[in-house]
């Protein structure tokens, strides 16, 4: 019989202390330790009485199951993207260059203003969420979503490119509730060089 698979949480390519000053080694070793580890471990526990309740030919409320599913997943998934998207400040540039930064150009007109939309979808979705960057599926443009919670106002089979956390445990202990000055520092330590990454494997 195949091995069973399960999720688990993915090595930073960076140490705690790295992000500093624009997030905390305290900060980030709660979010990754605790915050991360939490979805890992939801998702394995649903999917583990999902297999108890199969094998027992035993009945489970599947309405309840898959969305409690749906979200350990989609905070699995995003906070995996998050990590790999960031980097010590200078990481990559402080702007997107080559292939990535010509195709937002080219769909915002300038940085800036991809910037200036991607901060505002950050600082204004409804309670807890994530900005993200997604490649279109179909027409290889580049989009900006909203993602309530870790699963609502996803666009289905866009690629997502480059993801911030705004749920508070991402920024409460370095900001507390000032969402606005966490999304500002993001901006100083986004890995280009792996959004850059992400868009040329699937373009």
């Amino acid at each position: 019989m195949d091995e069973v698979k399960t999720f688990s949480l993915p090595k930073l390519a960076y140490g705690y202390a790295d992000l500093k000053p624009f997030i905390s080694e305290e900060q980030l070793k709660i979010h990754y330790e605790k915050h991360h580890q939490g979805y890992v471990n939801g998702a394995n526990n649903i999917l583990a009485k999902m297999d108890k309740a199969r094998a027992e030919g035993a009945d489970f409320d599947v309405k309840s199951t898959l969305k409690e599913l749906s979200w350990n997943i989609g905070g699995h998934v995003l906070h995996s993207l998050f990590w790999g998207n960031l980097g010590p400040k200078g990481k990559g540039g402080d702007k997107p260059g080559g292939k990535l930064g010509d195709w937002l150009v080219k769909e915002f007109g300038t940085l800036d203003r991809f910037r200036k939309e991607f901060t505002a979808a950050a600082n204004s979705v409804e309670g807890s969420g994530w900005a993200a960057l997604a490649l279109g599926a179909q027409t290889t443009r580049p989009y900006i979503m909203q993602i309530e919670k870790h699963n609502v106002n996803v666009m289905p089979t866009y690629t997502v490119l480059m993801v911030v956390d705004v749920f508070e445990h991402a920024y409460y202990i370095d900001y507390k509730n000032d969402r606005a000055k966490f999304v500002d520092a993001f901006w100083n330590i986004v890995n280009w060089d792996a959004v850059g990454k992400r868009l040329d494997a699937h373009t």
